[in-house]
């Protein structure tokens, strides 16, 4: 009987401490989660999925506030922010990274993957992945790759039905290299901006128009200020789930294990209301009067043969092997 007393003293003894390790391994946080999108957004309602999650799984001690519509600045001063340990995480879309690691204009490549099968196989594979291991030197932690979309070309002069409808317009683009190349290939005046100025931009007609993703267009209301959305599809756009490398080294296990898997179950969600979103967008953007239009495949081929050069002069210049790697996999997703 006392043998048994002691087993059941014992048993509930390394219970309670294993709950009292677990508690103390997870601390009360508030974490501040900033990103340009409006609140109507997909990629907030990926930080809303994410905040739900890790407050479930934390006890509730694990706290998100979210700051939408480049409340704590643009990409970069955002970025700045997560390096100096000042903001804890933000989604930005990859593009914004290939200053600090130029590799990611791999990922800006215009007309690398067709669908969302093989743009998702490509970043969640090795090459993905790659990239991301890259990261922590410049201070950032990356969680994994949300859905931003295909971007497409709004303007308001004229549909762009081939290559050559491009000739001329000034187009605002992301300030990154690889947009600014492309769009001079289709002989365009390519105008880079942050995001938070571009709809004053449209407005005031300093620039004709602009690319984004769908949802992108009708969320900031891009139909106000421009007529004709053609679906261009000539980049797959991700948003990235970064973290304050300072703050993520002040985590324990236990909470850098649970804010990756919030991050790994939100992905799959934000994913599939990014896309239900961008197809939704589609026809209300007509409603509200724009004009739509789709490429023939013919004319789809004609841009990506006039864009061709600009990859081939970028991966020049890029790591061999990441390149390589790129590569690889590009033709293993696309088979």
């Amino acid at each position: 009987m006392k043998q048994k007393l002691m087993t059941g003293l014992i048993g509930v003894a390394l219970t309670l401490a294993a709950a009292t390790t677990s508690a103390q391994d997870i601390q009360d946080r508030v974490i501040k989660f900033g990103h340009l999108n409006n609140a109507d957004h997909p990629v907030s309602l990926g930080v809303k999925r994410f905040a739900e999650l890790l407050a479930a799984k934390s006890g509730g001690k694990l706290k998100v506030q979210e700051f939408p519509a480049s409340q704590l600045g643009n990409e970069m001063q955002q970025q700045s922010a997560l390096q100096g340990g000042v903001q804890e995480m933000s989604a930005p879309a990859t593009t914004s990274l290939a200053g600090i690691v130029k590799e990611f204009g791999l990922v800006d490549f215009p007309f690398a993957v067709s669908n969302f099968a093989q743009a998702d196989a490509l970043l969640d594979g090795p090459f993905g992945q790659a990239l991301l291991a890259r990261l922590p030197e410049k201070g950032l932690v990356a969680l994994g790759y949300w859905d931003l979309g295909f971007r497409n070309v709004t303007n308001s002069k004229r549909p762009i039905t081939k290559p050559e409808d491009l000739d001329g317009l000034k187009l605002r683009v992301i300030p990154n290299p690889v947009f600014l190349e492309t769009f001079k290939a289709f002989k365009a005046n390519p105008v880079p901006m942050p995001f938070a100025e571009l709809y004053g931009a449209l407005e005031a007609k300093a620039v004709d128009g602009q690319e984004n993703p769908f949802a992108v267009i009708l969320s900031n209301k891009f139909f106000e200020v421009n007529k004709y959305v053609s679906a261009t599809n000539h980049v797959y756009a991700a948003n990235i789930m970064l973290v304050s490398k300072r703050f993520w080294d002040r985590l324990s296990p236990v909470e850098q294990k649970i804010m990756n898997d919030a991050a790994n179950e939100s992905r799959a969600y934000q994913r599939q209301v990014s896309r239900a979103a961008a197809q939704k967008a589609v026809a209300e953007l007509q409603a509200k009067g724009m004009s739509y239009n789709e490429l023939s495949p013919a004319e789809q081929a004609r841009m990506r043969t006039v864009a061709a050069p600009v990859a081939e002069k970028f991966a020049a210049s890029y790591d061999p092997a990441i390149v390589k790697l790129y590569r690889d996999e590009l033709a293993r997703v696309s088979k």
